[in-house]
């Protein structure tokens, strides 16, 4: 392919990383989000009263 011209090869080039963009983007959205685990137990939290 070397007799073409460099508008064949820049509409190639940008052809193909319009498919990976795409194909990058779409894998990245469906997958669902992952499930945020919920804290069971309390924090706990210290007063201390300090004297002078």
């Amino acid at each position: 392919m070397p007799q073409m011209m460099p508008m064949e090869w820049t509409m190639l080039y940008t052809m193909f990383l319009s498919t990976f963009l795409l194909f990058n983007i779409m894998n990245y959205f469906t997958q669902p989000p992952s499930k945020l685990t919920k804290m069971e137990t309390p924090i706990i939290v210290k007063k201390t009263n300090w004297k002078w």
